[in-house]
């Protein structure tokens, strides 16, 4: 088709007014974004961006990230018109219950949306993460006259998104690393949802970001399609990451509302909607496309098919040459484990001293990495607290992208959305450290991988009062509950270092974020011979062992450091002449995945006598315990002492255990 000024401006329009009919027919949405971005966003879509709209998840795509992902609807548009699998009757039905158009893009649900978007910031960082993961590949896979890795990442982002400490934070990141592969337009319309940005935004962002290490360049109107195309070309010359500043005007076309805050986050009007069409010359009915835009737009498809099969060619060439790399390539982007997987987990011997938690972690970490190059991780500057280096990895550094340990400083906001953005990417499996009470920074990020089922691995250490001296700041209390509270997120508290490896066997298998909560503290390691193996921690909760020769009168459950705990308590009860059941319960959530049979046979219904330990909040615990049962917890912040002291001072002892068991039980004759 030959192409036009008229047909250009036309397309550009239909993107403008299909979001804008689709807002108005929800009553409800953002229009003021897409119809100020659309000349932006067309030219990424049609001129830049390689992506095959026919085959979604072609693996060396350029990825596009909706940063605001209030405007919704421009992506929506982009799919529709560019032909990806999205009906105009989901465009119809943008917002409505079952449809594939909700309010923000949700990742997994609609076809091309690459990471689920809506909290500002987050969708900044994700294309961070996916940046990260493009570099990391093509650093160990490309190979001379063999570049099969090599796509862009490209964003929209807002006043918003910039405002968030969590993008400030991945921009940081980025441009230490070098991250030439970022090319994000920043829609500098210069109005929030309360007014002008004014208000509260007055410093130079470009500056800002100059200062991060980007390129920044600025493009005076974000309807001029020659210097948006420029712009693009130059950030895509120059080796670090790239912001575009595109002076917008949000609305645009909205003959009252346009450059206005009430043109962001409500439906237009009919009135104003029809004042638009009339002032940019758009005659046609709402959903309503002219077919010779709609053919414009669709022979994106025909040329991302062209793009995709000449990919193909060059990665079969690859594969003859170097048919090892490519097969493990392809495992890796498929998300199949290698052959053997299981195998690669370590088992630990008895020992009562035993270790940390966190350190059978990072035990267990290096012997699966080698056999899992997909796993791929770092610290929020813990890593020898977390235990989390993988040695002999190497530091993934703008000079050496072939790296296996990432530092992300002190950054856990963007580190939690930078993992996102390598799961969302696919091939990795990746996993971030912190303290268990810093991940209150993580939460939006963790919450958003729960949603968008990313397989992303949060490794927490120092995971309760037990931390000591340091203090009720850095004690976490609530943190647990509050990990449990968010649905689709496993929480593992593992008890000893077997129980440690089975939580990465389950965080690896699972197609699911996982939390790993572990100590600073040494635990026994649990003898196995005498007690159930760590491997019913897949089941959530299992039997340790019934102790004493009478038939279980009470049941001692705990999770993590509090397991010894219960252990002692039941040998003492069973030489008093009780009998005891011992129950390790590292997960909530596995344990209610399973059937009610397995749940009876652990907590049968005839045991109402029932005490659960754990040192955080009881909250939660009344599930498992049932209304006759007791919870030895902690109900309020920790205090600033050596760990053994602080767990006596609150109740973490086998002799208050003991003095609540006796009084649920009566004493044997």
């Amino acid at each position: 088709m030959e192409m036009t000024t008229e047909l250009t401006s036309r397309s550009i329009n239909a993107i403008r007014f299909l979001s804008a009919d689709a807002v108005q027919k929800a009553n409800s949405g953002h229009p003021g974004l897409p119809m100020g971005m659309a000349s932006v966003a067309y030219t990424i879509w049609t001129r830049h961006m390689r992506h095959n709209p026919s085959n979604p998840e072609w693996f060396d795509r350029d990825r596009f990230v909706l940063s605001g992902g209030h405007g919704s609807m421009l992506l929506y548009s982009l799919l529709y018109l560019t032909g990806y699998n999205l009906e105009l009757d989901e465009l119809r039905n943008f917002r409505q219950w079952g449809s594939l158009t909700p309010g923000h893009p949700e990742y997994g649900l609609t076809p091309g949306v690459e990471t689920t978007t809506g909290p500002l910031g987050q969708g900044f960082a994700n294309g961070v993460g996916m940046a990260i993961a493009e570099a990391s590949l093509a650093a160990h896979y490309n190979r001379p006259g063999h570049e099969i890795i090599n796509h862009y990442v490209y964003a929209i982002v807002t006043d918003g998104d910039l405002m968030e400490g969590v993008a400030s934070e991945a921009a940081s990141l980025a441009g230490h690393l070098r991250l030439g592969k970022l090319i994000y337009m920043y829609d500098d319309n210069r109005i929030s949802i309360e007014g002008s940005t004014d208000l509260a935004f007055t410093e130079d962002r470009g500056m800002r970001f100059e200062a991060y290490g980007w390129h920044v360049q600025r493009v005076d109107d974000g309807n001029d399609l020659d210097a948006i195309d420029r712009a693009i070309e130059a950030a895509r010359a120059d080796p670090r990451p790239s912001l575009i500043i595109c002076r917008t005007t949000i609305g645009y076309g909205l003959p009252k509302r346009a450059g206005t805050a009430k043109a962001h986050g409500e439906p237009a009007g009919e009135e104003e909607i029809a004042g638009a069409r009339a002032a940019l010359g758009w005659e046609y009915e709402p959903f309503d496309i002219p077919d010779d835009v709609l053919e414009h737009f669709r022979s994106t498809r025909e040329r991302g098919q062209e793009q995709e099969a000449t990919w193909a060619k060059r990665f079969d060439a690859y594969r003859a040459e170097f048919p090892d790399e490519a097969a493990e390539l392809e495992r890796r982007l498929k998300g199949v484990l290698p052959e053997g997987w299981e195998e690669m987990f370590p088992t630990f011997s008895a020992d009562a001293k035993g270790m940390a938690t966190r350190a059978s972690s990072g035990k267990v970490i290096n012997a699966i990495a080698a056999g899992l190059p997909e796993l791929m991780g770092g610290s929020a500057d813990l890593a020898p607290s977390n235990n989390t280096m993988v040695d002999g990895g190497g530091s993934f550094q703008p000079d050496h992208y072939e790296g296996r340990n990432l530092h992300f400083g002190v950054r856990e906001n963007a580190m939690g959305s930078i993992v996102n953005g390598m799961a969302a990417h696919k091939g990795f499996i990746p996993y971030c450290a912190t303290f268990l009470v810093f991940s209150d920074y993580m939460r939006p990020a963790v919450r958003l991988s729960a949603l968008s089922h990313f397989q992303a691995v949060w490794v927490y250490t120092h995971d309760s009062i037990g931390l000591g001296e340091d203090g009720p700041t850095h004690q976490p209390v609530e943190h647990l509950a509050a990990l449990r509270a968010i649905p689709q997120l496993v929480v593992l508290r593992p008890a000893d270092a077997n129980e440690v490896s089975m939580a990465w066997k389950v965080a690896v298998k699972r197609k699911g974020p996982t939390v790993i909560a572990l100590t600073r503290q040494a635990v026994p390691t649990i003898d196995r011979n005498m007690f159930a193996p760590a491997s019913g921690l897949e089941k959530g909760a299992y039997v340790l062992k019934d102790v004493g020769e009478l038939r279980p009168q009470i049941i001692l459950m705990a999770s993590g450091s509090e397991v010894p705990l219960i252990m002692e308590a039941g040998s003492r009860l069973a030489a008093e002449g009780f009998g005891v059941r011992l129950v390790s319960f590292p997960s909530w959530e596995l344990f209610a995945e399973q059937d009610p049979g397995y749940q009876h046979s652990v907590l049968p219904g005839s045991i109402s006598a029932r005490i659960a330990v754990e040192a955080g909040v009881s909250m939660g615990w009344e599930r498992w315990v049932g209304q006759a049962g007791r919870v030895i917890s902690v109900n309020k912040f920790g205090a600033s002492a050596p760990a053994k002291v602080v767990f006596q001072k609150y109740g973490f002892s086998v002799e208050n255990i003991l003095s609540q068991a006796h009084e649920m039980i009566v004493r044997p004759d």
